[in-house]
């Protein structure tokens, strides 16, 4: 450089990584219980490749009963908030989520609750 016209050719190589999240445990099976009474677990998300902070969403699940009528027996609950923080290690903070089920009717389910990221991932 300095007044050298000497030309210099640069090659730069990279690896796009998708941001992901994994699951302890990967499936979740809730106890039978009376009616009216709440079972729940804790779910351990962990995030990973995500360069910047983003909020987790939960799409719960709605079941239709035999008479046609319609609940929403889940709920979720994050107790130290559903924001995916990029730690100054590179890493992201696990998030934990509690999940809870309870229905005044009998019921049961087999199907997918949903974990959205804010670019719908």
């Amino acid at each position: 450089l300095n007044d050298n016209p000497s030309c210099y050719k640069i090659a730069l190589s990279g690896t796009v990584k998708s941001p992901k999240i994994n699951f302890d445990p990967p499936f979740l099976m809730l106890m039978p219980v009376p009616l009216d009474v709440k079972t729940e677990t804790t779910v351990s998300i962990i995030p990973q490749d995500y360069l910047r902070q983003s909020r987790i969403q939960v799409e719960l699940p709605e079941l239709e009963l035999e008479d046609g009528d319609r609940i929403y027996p889940f709920s979720v609950w994050f107790p130290e908030g559903q924001d995916i923080v990029l730690l100054s290690d590179g890493t992201n903070k696990e998030l934990i989520c509690h999940i809870s089920f309870r229905s005044s009717t009998p019921v049961s389910f087999l199907g997918n609750m949903f974990f959205i990221d804010e670019e719908k991932n």
